[in-house]
This record gives C-alpha cells, sequence and structure tokens, in this order.
C-alpha cells in the first residue's frame, strides 16, 4: 500500500521520537544503575571495614573445625561481621577465622538467617582482591561482595543485597516508559494535525491541478481561469515554488489554446465560406451540362458522355461542399432543430432507400416487438432533427453498403434501454482493424483498406455522424469484430 506524503511525515516523526526516546532511556537507566551500584559499593566497603573490626570474636573453645576445614557449623550463632554495630538488614557476612566457618545474613526485615552450604561456597569463590564483585545466591538473588584476607590468613567476606538497585532502576524505567509512551502518542496525535495544517497549500494546489484536469481542453473554445491561489505562491517556500510554476504552466497553456481556437475558427469560417460560395457555381456548372445534354440538335457521343461525367462530379462535389458546410456550421455551435422524431419510421425509410441503392446486399429491420407493420411498430422518439437524424443513418447503412462485399447481411435494430434510445447498424462483413478504429470518426479517415478494397468514400461521411450524434447530446460506439461488425448510437429518449 502506498503511504500518502503526511503519513510518511508523521510516520517519520514518530520513528525519530521513539529512536530518541529509547536512547535518552537507555542512557538515563545506565547511568542510575551505575550511580546506584557506586553508592551501594560505597556502603558496602563501610560494612567491609566493620566486619572486618570485629574480628576479635572468636567461637567457643571446642566448637567448629580446627584442623583446617571449612565445613559449615551453623549453630555457633552469627558471624562476628553481622554483630558490629550498624550492619543494616540486607548484609550478608561469611567469616572464616582458626578454621572455623561462620556465615549468615540479615533478611528485609533485620532478622537474622543462615546461610546453606551452597550459599556459602558461592561466597568462598569471591576473589579475595578487596574489590565488589557481584554474585548470585541461589534462593536470595544478586549481591554486591567484598572478599579480604587479614594477616592472620582469615577470610571475611561481605556483601549487601542488590535488590533495592534494581527495584530503583525497574520502577524509572516503567515511570520513564509510561511518559514516552504518552509523550510520543501526543506528538503523533499534535504531529498529524500540524502536518495537516501545513500541507494545505500542497493540496489547494493539487486541487487547482486536478480541476485543470477535468476540463475539456479539447473542445472548442476554453475558459482556462483556474489559478493556484495567490497566498500559495510564496516564492520563498516549496509549495510556493511548484504553485508559480503551475501558474506559469497554465499561463502557457492558455495561450496555446488561445492561439489554436483563433486559428481552428479562422479555419472553420474559410471552410463554411468557401463551401457556401462553392454551392452556387456547381449548381450552374450542373444546370449547363444537363442543359447541353438536353439540347436538341445531335451531338458526338463523346459530347454527351463528357457532360455526363461532368454532371455526375458536380452531383458529388455539391454533396462534399454540403457536408464540409454542415461539419463547419455544426462546429461553430449553430443549433438545430428539437422536434420530436420517430427513429423507428426513419429506421424503415432508410433501410427502404439502401435496399434500393445496394440489391446486392442483404437487408434487415430489428425493431422493438418485431411487428411485421409499421403501424404497429412502438415509436423510439428522440427529440433533435429529423433532417439530420435521418443523414446519420443513411451515412451508416451507406458506410455498411461501400465497405462490405455483395451479400453482406446488414441489420438495423432499433430498441430502448432506460432513458435512452438506441440505434445499430450491424453486418457479417470482413470487420475493422484495429488501427483504423482510433481514427475511425476523424474527417477524411479512408476505411476502404479495411473493408473492402476499391471502394472508396470522401472520409466525412461518419465524421458527420460523430458531429450530429454528439450535437444530439448523444455517442457512437464501434465494435469491428470480423462477422460482427457493429455500430451503435446512443440518444436520449424524448421526455412522456
Amino acid at each position: 500500500m502506498t503511504w500518502t506524503l503526511r503519513r510518511r511525515l508523521v510516520a517519520v516523526l514518530i520513528v525519530l521520537l521513539v529512536t530518541v526516546a529509547a536512547t535518552m532511556g537507555l542512557v538515563s537507566s545506565l547511568a542510575l544503575k551505575g550511580s546506584l551500584v557506586s553508592q551501594l559499593d560505597a556502603r558496602l566497603q563501610e560494612a567491609a571495614h566493620r566486619a572486618e573490626a570485629a574480628g576479635s570474636h572468636r567461637p567457643p573453645s571446642g566448637l567448629g573445625s580446627t584442623s583446617g576445614s571449612t565445613d559449615l557449623t551453623p549453630d555457633i550463632g552469627p558471624p562476628p561481621g553481622l554483630t558490629a554495630p550498624g550492619q543494616s538488614a540486607g548484609t550478608v557476612n561469611l567469616d572464616i577465622r582458626n578454621g572455623v566457618l561462620l556465615a549468615g545474613y540479615f533478611d528485609q526485615t533485620g532478622a537474622y538467617q543462615s546461610l546453606s552450604s551452597a550459599q556459602a561456597q558461592t561466597l568462598q569463590a569471591v576473589s579475595r582482591d578487596g574489590q565488589p564483585h557481584t554474585v548470585e545466591l541461589d534462593g536470595l538473588g544478586e549481591y554486591r561482595v567484598e572478599a579480604t584476607t587479614s594477616a592472620d590468613g582469615d577470610l571475611v567476606v561481605t556483601g549487601l543485597s542488590t535488590a533495592e538497585t534494581t527495584a530503583t532502576v525497574r520502577d524509572y524505567l516503567v515511570v520513564e516508559g509510561a511518559v514516552a509512551l504518552t509523550g510520543i502518542v501526543l506528538a503523533a496525535v499534535i504531529g498529524t494535525a500540524l502536518v495537516r495544517r501545513e500541507l494545505r497549500p500542497l493540496q489547494r494546489v493539487a486541487a487547482t491541478a486536478t480541476r485543470v484536469s477535468e476540463l475539456p481542453l479539447h473542445q472548442g473554445e476554453v475558459l482556462l481561469a483556474e489559478r493556484v491561489p495567490e497566498r500559495d505562491t510564496d516564492a520563498s517556500t516549496e509549495v510556493g515554488q511548484v504553485g508559480l510554476a503551475l501558474n506559469r504552466l497554465l499561463g502557457h497553456v492558455e495561450g496555446a489554446l488561445a492561439a489554436r481556437q483563433d486559428s481552428e475558427t479562422q479555419v472553420r469560417q474559410f471552410v463554411a465560406d468557401a463551401s457556401h460560395e462553392l454551392r452556387t457555381p456547381l449548381a450552374s456548372i450542373r444546370g449547363y451540362a444537363e442543359l447541353v445534354r438536353r439540347l436538341p440538335a445531335d451531338l458526338p457521343q463523346d459530347a454527351l458522355h463528357a457532360m455526363e461525367r461532368v454532371e455526375s462530379e458536380s452531383r458529388r462535389m455539391t454533396t462534399l461542399v454540403e457536408d464540409m458546410l454542415l461539419l463547419a456550421r455544426l462546429d461553430a455551435g449553430r443549433s438545430l432543430e428539437r422536434d420530436e422524431v420517430d427513429l423507428t419510421a426513419l429506421a424503415v425509410d432508410a433501410v427502404a432507400d439502401a435496399h434500393a441503392a445496394g440489391p446486392d446486399h442483404v437487408w434487415q429491420l430489428d425493431l422493438p416487438g418485431h411487428a411485421e407493420e409499421e403501424s404497429d411498430t412502438p415509436p423510439a422518439l428522440v427529440l433533435g432533427d429529423d433532417h439530420r437524424l435521418r443523414q446519420v443513418l443513411v451515412n451508416l447503412l451507406a458506410n455498411a453498403r461501400v465497405h462490405t462485399p455483395a451479400g453482406t447481411t446488414v441489420v438495423t435494430s432499433v430498441g430502448t434501454e432506460g432513458d435512452d434510445v438506441l440505434l445499430s447498424v450491424r453486418d457479417d462483413g470482413p470487420g475493422i482493424a484495429e488501427p483504423l478504429r482510433s481514427h475511425l470518426f476523424q474527417r477524411f479517415s479512408r476505411g476502404d483498406a479495411a473493408r473492402s478494397p476499391g471502394k472508396g468514400s470522401s472520409g466525412l461521411g461518419l465524421a458527420i455522424v460523430d458531429a450530429v450524434v454528439a450535437a444530439h447530446g448523444g455517442s457512437i460506439v464501434v465494435d469491428g469484430t470480423p462477422g460482427r461488425t457493429t455500430f451503435t448510437v446512443r440518444l436520449p429518449a424524448a421526455p412522456a
């Protein structure tokens, strides 16, 4: 999962806080423990001096071992080191004098307790260098002990419990952990709020870019009034630099769009003017060609044929000019008529005309209810221009006739889907190649290479279909699958 910038910043902040808190906690805990251990060692040295000073006490005659044995003799009483004034609770002492081993300790209540043989052996194993050492006494816990040897070779081991020191460090860690956890939670909450506040300028810049990206910049004249607010264009901040750069970019885009619109407007006006002006001379050419053919005087066959070709080509050029003039008017946003139009009736008429124009194809109708009579077929009403919608059907059927081989079946369907009326023209011809589909509705796009070679067209038929459908608030899609090539027009149904 990709994290947002806000989450990443908060996460980095929390990681830094955790690292700093852990480091401070570790260092301070170690320092506290070292200080407490140093204080404990100082008390231990004092307790060891008191234990050595109490060495004048000797066990009663006849008790203990006098042959160098160091077996524990618990019945004699506490060792002399524990009876010295000032010894505190938690003190442990082992005393070996004249071969007699005495060992015991004061518990936390101050009561005397004897050491076991295993505990005594642990104390005897301590290095006799007069330095504090840490040992673990079975059943008693951890002690700091110091072992010394007198001039007579007597061994005195004195120790103090580290339980209090350990408890103090543990309590400190608990408190410090609780404080650190509370601080991290507060820092996460406050940091999230602060980061969100600091990122608001960047969000506003992103919102501006999003609104610009949703504008239909490819359609006609576009008013590009979106800009980053002035408060978010401070060049001294990183976000301000991004805002300034985006505003400059939008300014350049607006200029380019304006230049493009001016150029398109000029071209569109030129096409409209040229098409309009060409209609009159083309009509004159057709009229004179027809007049020459109808002269009473006999003309050579070649002259008649030439006049027929002139008349035919003038008709074709007139159709092309009319198509170009229609596209120019649609591009200019000329409003179309808005009357109720029955697409079912248009489909019946268009298929009948297509049958007459292309008897070598099979023409079929698929109407709502599958009625055999037109009068029994329910209407599929839309609001639009009857002449232009009829032209959509004629162009689609002509496209199917021109670009498919003889014997192809062409099915025209009319139906409803929700609040829309669907009009489709499907044929079982060779299909439309994928490279052509992307620019099929562009002007002067020729489809003869994709369907049946040798049959060309002006390349404006489907462009007119797309422009007329769009002017009616509809859409057209194509499925170029071989054997089921389908053009589907979707138009809003007329309100009841």
